[in-house]
């Protein structure tokens, strides 16, 4: 459990954080640049001294300035993964994995985390000799051997390339699922958090804007400003339940509906969470015959939002809730108004496959 009340004033800037959330899992820090995240993260780390406040981690008191505690960063047991690896260049890969555990007498399996990492091939390699990848593979299996009560990773797949990150988000998703290991994790990519984390924590201006599971945050239009235009929609839970290798497609279920995907390399039976963009959902007042779109959804508007631009959002009750993003003069032209009836209309290749990823069910935060 990480239990989090801080403020800190850097010149002109203020962060003022609290938040809780629950065991285990990824807690993900999302806010556009200067929101504060990495001055968080380092507050956490140790790296920097809030003004006041506490802040416990797995029942024990990492800083309390009312009872005077503050703990260096190496007594803390937090590891840290930067967006570059920062690998001691003098060192094998075998010495950089080794040395977590000399500093801070790690008890986790070396074994472990190597077979957990896929870093066999490289132990005798030099960080010289590393793509940018492997790089962070080793630094996040050097963080992992220090036996840290929390990891901290801040945008560790920042300086990567698209490749590289989808190389990268597999093990950070076996990670989570394998270790009982508390991760908050920094990123700008909503793709990476959606993919990722149990819990979000949107940032703005050094405030905690909200927190909540993903699904939940991702549906609400009064966080669409800090969620991003771009990134807007819904986050759905779902069960494979089927591949058709000949026709290339695979069909998710959700609250008894079926949903149509490009084929996914998961077995049949696996939950999976994914996000559907609100700008790829269309509406219609009746069933469409005679179309391409594999994936038609009855459901019920529970609210309409206007925008400046000439558009509106609109969600719709389709068991959860569906969030479509559509112009004004098409809500005019069909009366749409909470409450009417519509059919969301969702084309298969639209998924957002880069943040498709396994679910890992995780409590609900216990505070904000």
């Amino acid at each position: 459990m990480i239990d989090v009340d801080v403020h800190r004033r850097i010149g002109d800037f203020q962060l003022a954080a609290r938040f809780a959330t629950p065991p285990g899992g990824i807690t993900a820090l999302f806010g556009r640049s200067g929101a504060g995240k990495t001055t968080l993260v380092n507050i956490l780390a140790g790296l920097d001294r809030p003004d006041a406040g506490r802040i416990v981690v797995d029942g024990v008191t990492l800083f309390d300035s009312a009872a005077g505690i503050d703990l260096p960063p190496e007594a803390r047991r937090l590891g840290y993964v930067f967006q570059e690896g920062r690998l001691f260049p003098h060192l094998s890969v075998a010495g950089n994995l080794r040395y977590g555990m000399k500093r801070r007498g790690g008890s986790v399996d070396f074994d472990q985390i190597v077979a957990l990492l896929d870093l066999r091939s490289l132990l005798n390699r030099t960080p010289a000799s590393l793509s940018g990848g492997e790089k962070q593979r080793v630094a996040i299996g050097r963080a992992l051997l220090a036996s840290p009560r929390l990891l901290l990773m801040d945008e560790p797949l920042a300086s990567l390339d698209g490749p590289r990150k989808a190389e990268i988000l597999p093990f950070i998703e076996r990670m989570r699922d394998d270790l009982a290991i508390p991760i908050v994790y920094v990123s700008h990519a909503m793709e990476e958090i959606v993919r990722l984390a149990d819990t979000l924590v949107l940032m703005s201006e050094g405030s905690i804007a909200a927190v909540g599971p993903v699904e939940d945050l991702m549906s609400r239009l009064d966080l669409r400003p800090l969620t991003g235009r771009y990134e807007a929609g819904s986050v759905l839970t779902v069960t494979v339940e089927n591949h058709d290798a000949e026709s290339a497609v695979s069909t998710l279920t959700f609250d008894g509906m079926r949903l149509t995907v490009p084929l996914v390399d998961v077995p049949a039976g696996d939950k999976l969470r994914i996000r559907i963009r609100a700008r790829d959902v269309s509406l219609a007042l009746t069933p469409p015959t005679g179309i391409s779109i594999l994936n038609i959804f009855p459901g019920t508007i529970t609210e309409i939002s206007d925008r400046k631009d000439g558009q509106v959002d609109v969600l719709i009750n389709i068991g959860p809730i569906l969030w479509a993003r559509i112009t004004r003069l098409a809500a005019s032209r069909l009366g749409l108004a909470p409450g009417s009836a519509v059919h969301a209309l969702v084309k298969a290749v639209a998924i957002d496959r880069q943040s498709v990823g396994r679910y890992r069910r995780g409590s609900r935060p216990i505070g904000s």
